[in-house]
């Protein structure tokens, strides 16, 4: 009787055994090698985008143009697990260059990716790189994998630097990152990312022990260490069947981003590239320029015609009647700022702020150091108002305020020329791993109260109220001395004392910007106010106003300090790499200041004036109240502001028009 019962358990047991076999052999049989995607590899490859196959088999993500987004994908989906099973192991190793268009400057960088689709719709370019959007970025719904390997540092989302390989799941923000480097013979080497030399990445997952390892390398050797390790469980991630590829995407800065060869596998290794028999790009240049050179040779005579009429019109510096006009700054010759550029090098390049690019310089005459923010605008009335806002803003003179020397007009480029800040931006000295210095609390806050200072300057002591609209530590520049200097009136809104300014259009910086904003959207000096409490808060605490790789209490920075001094440990928040070193009472005082200003209804908050005396010991501030609540809400209605606010505002900032200043008359 037993033996009949045992025998169709028996069976079902092989059954059951023969089917997971089966299925553990389809699993094993994903695998592909591309060395290249010359001839048939091409059609097994499905690309999007500005991603194209050039010569000989190179795989081009991006090229040079901006704001471009390129996508390259294996067609077939890969099965990753069976019916919500453990994901399978897998594994890829790639062949990549990065060329960037301006040799120091990354431009944005890209991922191999896991995703639903081949096509990623409603992808943004830039910091995304064409992988999410601001308003999916952390959503559990995204089933996104992704490794990238960036080089461009974006403060959004709290990258360490500009050539690092980070972790990414459902989200822009990596849950783990580390600088681009390699072991040679147990030797770290740093690698950089943006030098156009090709280099090979191996990305391994072990589903047994939930490790995901990522190796770099310039040669056809898989490193024994990894450079990155990172314990997860992808099954809550990895769907069924998913799409495995590449996403690259530009911004205002671009790269040609190149894969040269590509294999994958999973429950195994995947196979690693010889680098020697992959494409070359040397190779595809040169079919670049014999096509150059069959086009080139029947307009060689008009392009010379051209060029020379060009080099002369670029000579000839044109003053038409309405600026002779414009009073206030000095107006440069374009001669002297090209020359104390050097040509406005690439080398002389030292960042983007507002409407353009910012260079170093030295003027020839008087040897003095300054930075020259070019400035393009196609519209010759939007040019005339925004050099007679340029007029005014020039005669602004305080301490505590970048100083504008003066200016020079080219056709349709406005160069704007002030004080060079050798130590450059605070946010330098807070948000790094290593920090240019740490900043002592005496200088922390002496650059507060300077601040402050410029603050009172711009809305209340000069004829005109001034906003300054971006407020953060970036703006913030530390002159020889460490004094803090606000700069980049770029975003500034002029208007009479008591007006109403019109503007409905929300700029700034999230974590900057006032809750009203993005109901009324018509900025304040209260709300450049509450952008000042976010900047104490951070300055204190060395810290971001929102921090996305902190635990959820912390994200919000206002709300973390906020607790910490409900229960009476407002001390902790103090930044740690002060060592403990700092004054107590001036601590107290000051992060007090910072949320008074950080309270969510306008008319709760101090002027800029209020803040000055409290500082200086004139008057002692009020106690603090529960001012995030507006309207009787919890903690969950502020977090909800933070999380639901597009972060649209930061594209305002990167394509903002000249126009968008405005000066209304005096007194």
């Amino acid at each position: 009787m037993m033996a009949k019962t045992k025998t169709p358990v028996l069976v079902l047991h092989l059954c059951v055994l023969t089917l997971m076999a089966t299925n553990l052999g389809k699993c094993q049989q994903e695998e592909f090698f591309f060395n290249g995607f010359g001839g048939g590899g091409a059609s097994n490859i499905t690309l999007n985008g500005g991603a194209a196959i050039e010569h000989k088999g190179l795989l081009r993500l991006t090229n040079d143009n901006q704001r471009v987004i390129g996508h390259a994908f294996y067609p077939t989906p890969i099965q990753f697990k069976h019916k919500n099973a453990k994901v399978v192991s897998f594994s890829t190793a790639f062949a990549f260059a990065i060329i960037p268009q301006y040799p120091k400057l990354g431009g944005h960088g890209f991922a191999f990716t896991i995703s639903r689709s081949t096509s990623l719709k409603d992808a943004y370019p830039s910091q995304y790189l064409g992988l999410l959007n601001p308003n999916d970025v952390g959503n559990f719904s995204n089933h996104l994998f992704a490794v990238e390997f960036d080089t461009v540092q974006d403060f959004e989302f709290g990258d360490i630097n500009d050539n690092h390989v980070g972790i990414n799941l459902n989200n822009m923000a990596s849950n783990k990152s580390v600088e681009a480097a390699f072991f040679s013979r147990n030797n770290k080497q740093n690698l950089n990312l943006k030098s156009g030399e090709v280099t090979q990445a191996w990305v391994d997952y072990d589903s047994l022990k939930n490790n995901l390892e990522v190796r770099l390398s310039t040669t056809s050797s898989k490193p024994t260490s990894p450079i990155l390790s990172y314990k997860v469980d992808l099954s809550p991630i990895l769907q069924d069947s998913m799409y495995v590829g590449f996403s690259s995407s530009t911004g205002l800065l671009a790269s040609s981003h190149y894969i040269l060869g590509w294999s994958f596998k999973t429950n195994g290794d995947a196979k690693t590239l010889s680098l020697k028999n992959l494409p070359s790009l040397s190779a595809s240049y040169k079919a670049q320029k014999r096509l150059m050179l069959a086009l080139i040779i029947p307009i060689t005579l008009a392009a010379i015609a051209l060029a020379c009429y060009y080099r002369k019109m670029r000579k000839t510096e044109l003053i038409e009647a309405w600026e002779m006009e414009v009073v206030g700054p000095h107006r440069f010759p374009y001669k002297e700022l090209h020359k104390a550029t050097k040509g406005f090098k690439d080398q002389n390049l030292i960042g983007f702020g507002g409407f353009g690019r910012v260079y170093k310089g030295v003027l020839p005459k008087s040897h003095i150091e300054v930075a020259v923010k070019r400035v393009s605008h196609e519209s010759k009335q939007g040019m005339q108002e925004f050099v007679s806002e340029i007029s005014t803003i020039g005669r602004l003179r305080h301490r505590n305020l970048v100083q504008l020397l003066g200016w020079c007009r080219k056709q349709n480029e406005l160069l704007l020329v002030y004080d060079f800040m050798r130590n450059g931006s605070l946010d330098k000295y807070l948000f790094f791993d290593q920090p240019r210095r740490i900043l002592s609390w005496e200088q922390r806050f002496k650059i507060i109260k300077g601040v402050a200072l410029g603050l009172v300057y711009l809305h209340e002591e000069w004829e005109q109220t001034v906003i300054h609209r971006d407020v953060k530590a970036g703006n913030v520049l530390l002159d020889n001395e460490m004094n803090g200097r606000l700069g980049d009136f770029g975003l500034a809104k002029l208007y009479e004392h008591g007006a109403n300014p019109g503007t409905t259009r929300v700029v700034g910086t999230l974590g900057y910007l006032a809750p009203e904003l993005t109901r009324t959207g018509k900025p304040t000096t209260s709300s450049d106010v509450y952008a000042f409490g976010a900047l104490v808060l951070e300055v204190v605490c060395g810290r971001r106003p929102i921090e996305v790789k902190a635990q959820p209490e912390e994200l919000v920075l206002v709300e973390w300090v906020w607790e910490r001094w409900r229960v009476g440990n407002v001390l902790a928040v103090v930044d740690r790499r002060l060592g403990g070193v700092f004054d107590e009472v001036e601590a107290l005082l000051v992060v007090k200041v910072g949320l008074l200003c950080s309270a969510e209804a306008p008319e709760e908050r101090p002027s800029m004036r209020q803040v000055v005396r409290y500082m200086e010991r004139e008057v002692a501030p009020p106690e603090v109240g529960d001012g995030k609540k507006e309207g009787g809400g919890g903690d969950g209605e502020f977090k909800g502001y933070v999380h639901s606010y597009s972060t649209a505002s930061f594209f305002d900032v990167e394509s903002a028009s000249a126009s968008s200043l405005s000066l209304s008359g005096g007194r």
